[in-house]
């Protein structure tokens, strides 16, 4: 039953979270939806995929979420040479004690940076497949526990393929979400040329939030309530995708989780205890064009995965509010008498 104090503690938890908004931004200049999208991803407990041309801030946005919030960060630059031990770590032989003693690698931080991931071969992305799903390693069959909370920021150019190594679609399903920061305005460009032109701002970045802190607001996500009527509208557009017509992959059970925790997490950003349809055709896109993979005549036709998403979104119907009351209380829920609040929450 939902009671003043949790409403309280939901709002000094999203004060958090706007805290590490907030602070990307004064790094990130113009793209706020690009920011709410990665902290969104982050209290949902996933990974973040920056696919975009060079030079637009995908590693910046990277480490300013990194070093906005006091965890441990490490970064790999994704190389053709990389072994997935350098990511995993190894076992090495101490002479002194007669045993085996395990080094851990650089997947062992809180959130870990990987610098075009797509440079890397296919035998060392896959060191990451394990760690992206399981939040654990295993070397010569013992499993070792991540840190939490735990999330991957990868980048990759998409227009520079010469040298590279495309994402398998295993790989790029354990991403939730896949953001394209795109070019700046031209008012924030020149803002930028007066911020980034003397010195770096992540020089002065510093951290506003702890990694318990994170913590306890992935715990609030987890908390927010989904009501059937979205649950099932979820499940209905990801279903659209595997019997579209120009699509020869459509998205997977996993892709439908990373949904419904995505707009939780959304919820829980705008202050709210449950999750409204909105909230999922709003991240639908991100969490679902990555997935995708169109035909050979769709792509002749010059038809995107993101166009196909706008489309399902457009001919899948949207849950009316239900009208619903609980010991002749209305449940607590948006304007206009529906609700799609927690069944019999009211307050006390």
């Amino acid at each position: 039953m939902t009671t003043y104090d949790d409403r309280a503690s939901l709002a000094d938890l999203t004060s958090t979270a706007e805290r590490v908004r907030k602070t990307v931004e004064a790094v990130i200049e113009g793209k706020p939806e690009v920011v709410r999208l990665s902290l969104t991803v982050l209290l949902a407990e996933g990974h973040l995929l920056i696919e975009d041309v060079p030079g637009v801030g995908k590693t910046m946005l990277a480490k300013a979420l990194a070093r906005s919030v006091d965890c441990s960060v490490r970064r790999i630059q994704f190389t053709p040479d990389l072994l997935p031990s350098d990511i995993t770590g190894v076992s090495i032989w101490d002479q002194q004690h007669q045993d085996f003693e395990f080094k851990p690698g650089a997947i062992f931080a809180q959130i870990v940076i990987g610098d075009e991931i797509n440079r890397a071969s296919p035998k060392t992305q896959s060191a990451l497949l394990e760690s992206m799903e399981e939040r654990q390693v295993t070397i010569d069959g013992n499993s070792y526990e991540l840190p939490s909370p735990f999330m991957v920021v990868a980048t990759q150019n998409p227009v520079e393929m010469e040298g590279t190594y495309p994402l398998p679609e295993a790989q790029r399903d354990r991403f939730m979400a896949r953001v394209s920061i795109g070019y700046p305005t031209p008012e924030a460009e020149l803002q930028m040329l007066d911020v980034h032109g003397g010195r770096s701002p992540l020089d002065d970045l510093q951290p506003v939030a702890h990694a318990h802190d994170i913590v306890k607001l992935v715990e609030a996500v987890r908390t927010v309530h989904v009501a059937e009527a979205v649950r099932r509208y979820a499940v209905d557009l990801v279903a659209a995708t595997r019997s579209h017509p120009d699509l020869r992959l459509g998205a997977s059970p996993r892709a439908t989780l990373h949904l419904l925790r995505a707009a939780k997490a959304s919820a829980a950003l705008s202050g709210r205890e449950y999750a409204l349809p909105d909230d999922v055709q709003a991240l639908a896109v991100a969490v679902l064009a990555h997935r995708l993979l169109p035909t050979a005549q769709a792509q002749l036709n010059r038809r995107t995965a993101e166009q196909v998403v706008l489309e399902i979104l457009q001919h899948t119907r949207v849950p009316a509010a239900p009208q619903a009351q609980h010991n002749g209380y209305p449940a607590a829920g948006p304007a206009g008498g529906g609700s799609y609040g927690r069944p019999g929450a009211r307050e006390q």
